[in-house]
């Protein structure tokens, strides 16, 4: 059974059990409410009853004109006879004055019927066991007992009305339960309906995706549906952009290892046939394989940063003694580039707990980048400083060709690269960035990116707090 069925089936089902419950519930707390309002009707007109055959004996001094207090009560019967032609023409019980059916008996102190309104006791026969209400009947002269009334000996008329009630009030019921249930239908089916596309068109989108296609899903609401199709167009977006990123970086790294591998090719040819002496060949298979292995270390550091095994070796370092070993150590390149580099200290630096190798490597990573990113004759500034006493600013600035605003969302992204850097021939797999980003997060600080655009030179500023 589908999910769409068995919401529908659910919701379905759980309407119907509350509808016959509230029916059974309904149906028979009302039938007992009747009944006490049934007796309690039936023991008002008995004691009313009582009270005026009381008054009507003492005044007779007998029995002799009771039908008169039965007449004026409305319990006077008109016959049997009459009864039948009535229950034939008109589909009554039967005529009496009183148009209620409610039997009254009326026995006497020894036990004898003095009067039975329906004719079914003979006056003068023994009074047998009745029902209803009874009431003691009185003589108010001497307040001796002369007798009991028996009102509604059968309860035939109060207890058919009520059922009657019971009856239509169990078919209104019956009826609003079954439209209840029908509406119950159509909501669920709309429901389940809203509930599963989603989830079908999920399924449906998520089995496009592992063929290759990065289809979306459409939001229609705000609410959890909705946010979950949000949440897969956001996964779905961020799958097209590894997967662009992928491809790239194949292709980046086909390139970088295919140019070392054909020059240590060529110069291992060279070697053999003499063309090349011992000295240079080595000296040049040894600078392309020192290049392959940094592909490799590349590699490696992004598969422990994915893994979150980026561990720190802190220990107390002075800031100054840092920048100025990073840029002693790249000035032999800027040299040969023709690129000034400068170190700039504002005021004194602290000594801070950092992991130094780690740190020489996110600072190596970005000035690397400036380096290869800034023209003879240009000129890179590293500049240090505190902010507010609480953290360490240190900024790399070149005056190089500058980040498109539409790449500086994705400088940090793996194995990006923008289109400036491949089009000039510079070298790398774009891993640089999102190596150094792990090691100032894992310190506590960020980094950021700033250019003003193609051609006007990048900034790049790492903060540190110190209370970290």
């Amino acid at each position: 059974m589908t999910l769409r069925w068995r919401i529908m089936a659910s919701t379905v089902l759980v309407v119907v059990l509350t509808v016959l419950t509230s029916v059974g519930v309904g149906y028979y707390a009302t039938q007992a409410r009747l009944g006490l309002f049934v007796d309690r009707i039936g023991g008002d007109e008995a004691v009313q009853l009582a009270r005026n055959l009381s008054r009507e004996y003492t005044a007779a001094g007998g029995w002799g004109t009771l039908d008169r207090v039965l007449s004026q009560a409305g319990y006077t019967y008109v016959g049997a006879s009459e009864r039948e032609r009535s229950e034939e023409s008109e589909g009554e019980h039967f005529e009496l004055s009183h148009q209620d059916p409610v039997r009254v008996v009326i026995v006497g102190v020894d036990g004898r019927v003095v009067k039975d309104n329906f004719s079914e006791l003979s006056p003068g026969a023994a009074a047998p066991d009745l029902g209803g209400h009874s009431e003691v009947v009185l003589d108010l002269a001497s307040s001796q007992s002369v007798g009991h009334v028996y009102v509604d000996v059968n309860r035939e008329f109060l207890s058919t009305e009520s059922h009657g009630f019971l009856n239509a009030l169990l078919y209104i019921t019956l009826i609003g339960g079954t439209l209840t249930v029908g509406v119950a239908i159509l909501l669920a089916f709309w429901l389940s309906k809203r509930i599963t596309s989603p989830v079908t068109a999920l399924t449906e989108a998520t089995q496009a995706i592992a063929q290759g296609d990065t289809s979306r899903l459409p939001v229609t609401s705000s609410d959890e549906l909705g946010r979950m199709s949000a949440a897969f167009n956001r996964m779905t977006s961020a799958l097209e952009t590894q997967r662009e990123l992928r491809r790239r970086l194949i292709n980046d790294v086909s390139h970088e290892l295919n140019t070392p591998l054909s020059v240590i090719k060529l110069e291992a040819k060279g070697l053999r046939d003499g063309l090349q002496t011992p000295e240079t060949a080595s000296d040049h298979i040894i600078q392309e394989v020192d290049r392959l292995g940094g592909i490799v270390t590349d590699l490696d550091w992004l598969a422990e940063t994915d893994q979150g095994e980026l561990r720190l070796a802190l220990e107390a370092t002075s800031v100054h003694e840092l920048l100025t070993a990073e840029a002693d150590r790249w000035q032999p390149q800027s040299q040969a580039r023709q690129v000034e580099l400068s170190l700039q200290v504002s005021g004194d630096l602290p000594v801070i707990d950092i992991d130094r190798m780690r740190m020489s490597q996110a600072l190596g990573n970005v000035v690397g980048n400036a380096l290869n990113c800034t023209e003879a004759g240009g000129n890179i500034a590293i500049e240090a400083g505190m902010e507010g006493g609480e953290e360490l600013v240190i900024s790399v600035t070149d005056d190089g060709i500058g980040i498109d605003s539409a790449d500086l969302p994705h400088v940090f992204d793996r194995f990006y690269r923008t289109d400036r850097s491949r089009s000039r021939g510079i070298g790398g797999t774009g891993l640089g960035l999102a190596i150094t980003r792990a090691i100032i997060k894992a310190h506590g600080g960020t980094i950021a990116v700033a250019s003003d655009g193609p051609g006007q030179g990048v900034t790049v500023s790492i903060r540190i707090p110190l209370n970290e």
